[in-house]
C-alpha cells in the first residue's frame, strides 16, 4: 500500500509552470507543471521528465499539457552541462557524455522527487521517470538500479546506455514496467537499437511495451497520448490486483 504524505499542501494552486530550487551541495533548478484542479486529497502520479541533450527543463516541460494536463504532476531537472549557446540565444544543456556524474545526478533528480512529495500529494508507488533522447539513458540507469523507488520507465527516442556494466538487478528489476516509443525514420537512434533494449528486457521478465511511430528523432504528438494511456492502464492493473 502506497505511503501517505502526511506534509502535502492543503490549499489548490493553479494549474501551470512553477520554477524552484533543489537543496543539495549546490543549488539544482526544478520545474514543475502542476495539473489543472489540483486536489491535495489525490494521491497523483509523477512523471520526471528528463531532457534530451542541447535542451532544457522549461524546452522539455511544455510537452507535460499535451500529455495530460489533468493527470500528472510533472518535474523535470537541469542537465548540468552548460552548453555553446543556441543560434537563436538560448542557453542549452547536457547531462554529459554516458557515465559522467552518475551520482550526482541521481540524488539530483532523488531530491527532486522527495522536494515535490514535500510540496504536493503524490503516490508512491507511481513515480515515473520519461527520458527523451540522451535523457532516455539517465532514466533507464536510474530506473534499473533502483527498480524499489521507481515504478518505470519512459523511453521516447532513446536507447539503454551502452557503458557501464550490466544494469538488471535480478529479480527485483522484474516489477519496473518499460513504455518504449520510436521514430521509424530515427537517424540518430536507429529503430534496431529500441527493438534490441526491447528484446533484453523482455527476456529479463519485465513488462515491457514497444510501440513505432511514423516520425524521426522528435516527439511525436501519438507518443505523449500513448505514454497516458500506458500509465493509465498500469494504475487500472494495479487497482484491480488490490484485495476486494
Amino acid at each position: 500500500m502506497a505511503t501517505t504524505n502526511l506534509t502535502h499542501c492543503l490549499r489548490r494552486p493553479p494549474e501551470g509552470y512553477y520554477s524552484t530550487e533543489v537543496s543539495a551541495a549546490q543549488s539544482w533548478p526544478l520545474r514543475t507543471f502542476l495539473p489543472v484542479g489540483y486536489e491535495p486529497n489525490y494521491p497523483y502520479p509523477l512523471l520526471v521528465f528528463v531532457h534530451g541533450h542541447a535542451s532544457s527543463e522549461e524546452q522539455i516541460l511544455r510537452l507535460a499539457p499535451r500529455l495530460s494536463r489533468r493527470n500528472y504532476i510533472c518535474i523535470a531537472p537541469r542537465g548540468p552541462h552548460v552548453l555553446v549557446p543556441r543560434t537563436d540565444g538560448r542557453v542549452s544543456y547536457s547531462w554529459g557524455p554516458e557515465g559522467c556524474d552518475d551520482p550526482m545526478v541521481e540524488d539530483y533528480i532523488f531530491r527532486a522527487i522527495e522536494q515535490t512529495r514535500r510540496t504536493y500529494h503524490i503516490h508512491s508507488e507511481r513515480i515515473y521517470l520519461a527520458g527523451f533522447r540522451e535523457g532516455a539513458a539517465v532514466a533507464y540507469r536510474m530506473g534499473m538500479v533502483y527498480p524499489d523507488r521507481i515504478a518505470g520507465v519512459v523511453s521516447l527516442n532513446g536507447c539503454m546506455p551502452r557503458r557501464g556494466g550490466p544494469l538488471l538487478r535480478l529479480p527485483e528489476v522484474r516489477k519496473l514496467r518499460v513504455f518504449i516509443g520510436h521514430g521509424l525514420a530515427n537517424a540518430i537512434v536507429p529503430l534496431a537499437q529500441a527493438k534490441q533494449d526491447h528484446r533484453l528486457f523482455y527476456s529479463a521478465g519485465l513488462n515491457v511495451k514497444l510501440n513505432t511511430y511514423p516520425s524521426t528523432h522528435r516527439i511525436h504528438t501519438e507518443m505523449l497520448r500513448d505514454v497516458d494511456r500506458w500509465v493509465q492502464d498500469n494504475i487500472v492493473e494495479e487497482n484491480d490486483a488490490l484485495p476486494q
